[in-house]
């Protein structure tokens, strides 16, 4: 089995004047089911541990469970248990847990000559984050996805079968994040920036290459993998000192840092 948690701070990682509790629990969920299913497991259950103010209403709890429920069943997965208690602001500490049907793809298994590969959005989640920054509340799709990630769970359930190497989700950046799989690995990853998927939006590099939260799966596969639409090549590993090139240069701006 493989297990995960998630810690999620009210003001940190979700606001309530700018998501609805449904959605929240949807992204908490999201982010933690994601975390499962890139490491190769199919999602069992999730354990909440939620924190609210006393004067919250039971009615916004109950929405936020609902969302969480709804997320899971996505996956076949439950909602097994946890705990309330009393806080300051709505804090929400999520641990998923997933059964593995084989050894667990982690991120140390890219190889020289691998591919890399993403399914899911990158960057739409950033974007709408900017939009709700400036009192904006459209392109509503740019702003669904920072509430509501849609993590494409069927597509990398499906990598092992594909061949994959190695496999995360990408809550952090795509750079920041294939990074690990660089270092754990002991390649250099070279990105072709052009390759990248982002948002329809002037700023679409910066946002696809350093914005978190949409929680595609990046996975490297060996170069002869058949791979399915879903899955976009945009890169490949290569030997050399570890870390992440785009068009052959160090992208260093950018990226999730939880204590700034």
């Amino acid at each position: 089995m493989v297990a995960t948690t998630d810690v999620l701070v009210e003001g940190r990682h979700f606001r309530r004047d700018w998501s609805p509790p449904y959605d929240i629990g949807r992204k908490a969920a999201a982010q933690n089911l994601a975390d499962v299913v890139a490491m190769g497991a199919r999602p069992t259950a999730l354990l909440v541990g939620l924190g609210v103010p006393p004067d919250t209403d039971v009615a916004w709890v109950e929405a936020l469970c609902d969302g969480m429920r709804d997320e899971s069943a996505q996956v076949e997965a439950s909602i097994a248990g946890g705990d309330i208690v009393r806080a300051e602001t709505v804090l929400l500490a999520v641990t998923a847990m997933g059964a593995l049907d084989g050894p667990p793809l982690t991120r140390a298994g890219a190889r020289p000559g691998d591919v890399v590969a993403v399914c899911g959005r990158l960057g739409h989640a950033q974007a709408g984050v900017e939009l709700l920054e400036r009192g904006l509340r459209e392109p509503a799709a740019l702003v669904g996805a920072h509430r509501r990630p849609r993590p494409p769970y069927a597509a990398a359930l499906r990598a092992r079968e594909l061949g994959a190497t190695a496999m995360l989700d990408v809550s952090d950046g795509l750079v920041q994040d294939l990074g690990h799989i660089a270092e754990a690995s002991g390649v250099r990853i070279e990105l072709v920036g052009d390759a990248v998927p982002g948002p329809p939006v002037p700023d679409a590099r910066r946002l696809a290459l350093t914005g978190g939260e949409d929680h595609a799966f990046a996975a490297t596969f060996p170069q002869e993998a058949a791979l399915p639409a879903e899955w976009q090549v945009i890169g490949r590993a290569v030997a050399g000192p570890a870390g992440v090139t785009v068009d052959g240069r160090p992208y260093g701006a950018g990226g999730w840092d939880h204590f700034h």
